[in-house]
C-alpha cells in the first residue's frame, strides 16, 4: 500500500493512470452499448443498420484506445521530451486515417452484401463498390503522404510521367481494364446471363465480371476465362434477354 500511494503521489503517473483507466472504461462502455444496439437492430427488417454496427464496432474500440494512449504519451513527452510531441501527433493522425480507411472499406463491403441479399443487380453493385474502394484507398494514401511531409504535386507529376511508361508496358492490361469498364457501362450482359459469340467458340453462363477477366461457365461445366478487351471486337448474343423463342422442327409425314 505504501508503494502504491507513493507511486500515485506523482502527478504525472497519476494523470497517465487516470487516462488509461478512463480509456478502458470508455472502451468497455462502447462495446456494451454496441452489443445492446446490435441485439435490437437484428430484430428489424432493415439490413443497413446491421451493416453499420458490424462495421463500426472494431474501428471505434481501436480509436478510443489510440486517443487515450496518445494523450497519455503526450503527457509523458511534455514532462520529459518536447521533441516527441510532434511525432506522437503524426502517428495519431496516421492511425486515424488508417482507421477511417478500414471503416469505409468494411462498410462498403457490408453494404454491398446487404444490397445483394435484398435482390440488387450484382454487376452494378460490384462495379460501384470497386470504384468507391479504389477512391477511398487513393485518398487515404494521398492524405498519409501529405501528413509525412511529401509533396503531393510532385507525386502526381511523377505518377503522370510514370503512368505513360506503365501504359506502354501494360497496354493489354489497360485494354482489359477499360473493356471491363465498358461492360459495366453498356451492360451487354450481367452475372447469370447466358451469352454466346458467333465469331468465337464462346457460350455459357456468366459467373463473374472482373476488371481484367470475365469468367464463364460452359454447359459442360468448364470455366472459361475471357479478357474483357475481347468483347469490344467480337459479336455477342445474349439469349437470356430473348422475348420469345422460335423453334424449327422437321416433322415427317407419310
Amino acid at each position: 500500500m505504501a508503494f502504491s500511494s507513493v507511486w500515485l503521489s506523482d502527478p504525472l503517473v497519476a494523470s497517465v493512470f487516470g487516462i488509461v483507466l478512463a480509456t478502458a472504461f470508455l472502451s468497455y462502455a462502447s462495446r456494451r452499448t454496441l452489443l445492446i444496439l446490435m441485439a435490437r437492430v437484428t430484430q428489424t427488417q432493415n439490413p443497413w443498420d446491421d451493416a453499420l454496427l458490424r462495421t463500426i464496432r472494431t474501428p471505434l474500440n481501436v480509436l478510443i484506445w489510440i486517443i487515450g494512449l496518445s494523450l497519455a504519451a503526450e503527457l509523458v513527452a511534455e514532462a520529459r521530451s518536447q521533441s516527441q510531441i510532434e511525432i506522437i501527433g503524426i502517428v495519431r493522425y496516421l492511425a486515424f486515417i488508417g482507421l477511417v480507411t478500414l471503416f469505409l472499406a468494411r462498410l462498403i463491403r457490408e453494404l454491398e452484401a446487404a444490397y445483394l441479399s435484398s435482390g440488387g443487380d450484382e454487376t452494378t453493385v460490384t462495379a460501384i463498390a470497386k470504384l468507391v474502394r479504389i477512391s477511398v484507398f487513393i485518398t487515404a494514401a494521398l492524405m498519409a503522404m501529405q501528413t509525412l511531409g511529401l509533396s503531393i504535386s510532385g507525386v502526381l507529376t511523377f505518377g503522370g510521367i510514370g503512368g505513360i511508361a506503365v501504359g506502354f508496358a501494360a497496354k493489354d492490361l489497360l485494354a482489359n481494364f477499360f473493356g471491363g469498364l465498358v461492360i459495366y457501362l453498356d451492360r451487354p450482359f450481367k452475372v447469370g446471363d447466358w451469352i454466346r459469340s458467333p465469331d468465337r467458340d464462346i457460350e455459357g453462363t456468366v459467373i463473374r465480371i472482373g476488371w481484367r477477366l470475365t469468367e464463364i461457365r460452359t454447359f459442360s461445366q468448364r470455366p472459361l476465362y475471357i479478357p474483357n478487351s475481347m468483347f469490344s471486337t467480337i459479336s455477342l448474343e445474349n439469349p437470356s434477354r430473348m422475348l420469345n423463342r422460335r423453334i424449327f422442327e422437321t416433322i415427317g409425314v407419310r
